[in-house]
């Protein structure tokens, strides 16, 4: 098993990144040496332990990302994210807001 390589963002939760990857915090917690779970820092790299990558099915908007750059990053069609997320204004988006990837 290869892990991923994370870098933690602002606002990153262990909890949160391990939802990503569909793992659990204690896991990535414990693959890291990580004693005190609530102490990641913005700039860490993590090792995620996945057996397979798959997209997760739910992305949180970060600070600099657009709907096309998500689209891309996970190979999915502009217009169909759009239409599973039925945004009033697709061009409005903001960090923190959670969108759906696929159905």
């Amino acid at each position: 098993m290869e892990p991923i390589i994370y870098t933690v963002r602002p606002g990153n939760t262990l909890f949160a990144i391990a939802q990503l990857y569909g793992t659990t915090a204690m896991d990535i917690a414990r693959y890291n040496g990580i004693v005190y779970p609530y102490t990641i820092f913005p700039g860490q790299k993590l090792r995620i332990p996945v057996e397979e990558i798959t997209p997760p099915k739910y992305y949180f908007i970060r600070p600099g990302d657009s709907l096309n750059n998500i689209a891309k990053r996970y190979g999915i069609e502009l217009n169909e994210l759009i239409a599973i997320n039925n945004f009033e204004d697709p061009n409005t988006i903001y960090p923190g807001q959670r969108i759906q990837l696929y159905i």
